[in-house]
This record gives structure tokens, sequence and C-alpha cells, in this order.
């Protein structure tokens, strides 16, 4: 199966590591992944921040960078759900519509991709540790990836997955959110990362590294035992 990877700008520029860890999984898969060098963003970030005529140029790139007729795969929820509920909007009655529409249609978050599309749970991966999920908005609300990761983790050996009482609540990171309302979203990190370690779990799992670089900045500043680890870095340890 033809794939072309969506790297996120987010992963791209911060943690590269999960891009290739992704490239890794859809080959173990048996994808044939194509990687176009000029992507950059989706538009995401100028059109939540309420920039909607910058984030249509920039979406516009995006869709000459990518072919609406090959599925397009990209580990992140947040950046697939803006696509999916904005891109065919932004290009309404525009040249670029039609292909805005066959976009919208083919991209998938990844496990979503995984167990939807190839309908793979077991990718024969090893991570010895407990660990906790956080269902991330833009994949939950928007992808509505709920019960893929969780068959993912769970088939992961030597892997003790629990859940906390705070898996669907907002971390508080939510772009331009975080950095406006600073004393909000610090408070959204504190409930989310007090669940998690009440499981006593070692690693908070999430699709979606935005979430994650949020909740990590929280636990490092106040010193808690708790780690962060993209899915991806969790399945690809195969």
């Amino acid at each position: 199966m033809k794939v072309q990877l969506f790297i996120p700008c987010s992963i791209d520029q911060y943690y590269p590591a999960v891009g290739m860890n992704t490239l890794k999984i859809l080959e173990k898969v048996g994808c044939d992944v194509s990687y176009n060098e000029n992507q950059s963003c989706c538009g995401q970030p100028a059109h939540h921040a309420g920039f909607t005529k910058e984030s249509r140029e920039v979406c516009s790139k995006f869709i000459n960078d990518f072919s609406g007729d090959e599925i397009i795969v990209a580990p992140s929820g947040s950046c697939v759900g803006f696509i999916r509920s904005n891109v065919e909007k932004l290009f309404d009655n525009s040249a670029q519509h039609n292909e805005a529409k066959k976009i919208q249609a083919n991209i998938y978050e990844l496990t979503e991709f995984l167990t939807k599309v190839v309908k793979v749970e077991d990718l024969g991966a090893r991570f010895e540790a407990k660990v906790t999920y956080h269902d991330a908005c833009g994949s939950l609300r928007d992808c509505g990836t709920k019960e893929g990761p969780r068959k993912l983790l769970q088939q992961v050996k030597g892997l003790d997955l629990i859940e906390h009482d705070e898996c669907e609540t907002c971390c508080g990171f939510g772009g331009t959110f975080a950095t406006n309302y600073e004393a909000i979203a610090t408070g959204m990190a504190h409930t989310k990362v007090s669940s998690a370690i009440q499981t006593g779990a070692e690693y908070l799992i999430s699709t979606d590294m935005t979430c994650l670089m949020h909740l990590d900045g929280y636990i490092k500043k106040n010193n808690l035992k708790l780690k962060t680890a993209h899915i991806a870095e969790v399945l690809s340890r195969f």
C-alpha cells in the first residue's frame, strides 16, 4: 500500500525521532512510504489563533504538497482533525476545493490507520513499563480515535496499561491557549498529570506530541516522577 507521510511542524522541529519511528512502523506493516521534503505546516496554528486568511495560504501549500489520490498518514490527531474539520470550508468555491475534499477523505492519524485501514493491532513491540493514556482532544473529538491506541498498546509485550480518571480531559495546551491563558493551562495540566500519577504509571502516552510537550513541561518544572512518550515511540520498539 502506498502512503504519504505527513510530519507536523512541531515534530519536525522538536521531536524528529517520532517522525522516524512513524516511518519505521509504516514500513513494518508493509507500506510503500513517500515523503515530500517540501512539506511544511498544515495551517492549524494560524487558524486556531483566528488568522483565517493566513491559515488558508499555508494550507494551500499543504494541498499542493500532497496528493488526494493516495492515503496520507500523520502521527498527530490534532493536525489530521484540523484537515478533516476545516479544509473543505477554507477552500469552498475555490479552484482547490475538489482536491481539498479528496485530501480530507484520505488523511489518517497513525493509530487510526493501523487499526482501521491496515487492520493491525500487534506490531510485535516490547516496552517494559506501566503506562497510562491521554486522549488528545484532536484525536478523540475530531478523529474519533478512542479504542485504537488502546488496542495497540494492549498488544505490546511487557506493557501494563492503566486507565486514569481524567484520560479524556483536555491537557490545557490548545496551541496559543496555553500562551494566552497560562494560569488556566497550567491548572489543566496539573489535573491531568495528577490523575496519571495516581495510577502508579511510569509513562503518560498519547498520539499528540504537542499535548505531551505541554504536560512534560509541567512535569519537569515540578520535578515529578512521570515520563511522557508518543505512542509511535512505544510501538516502534520491535
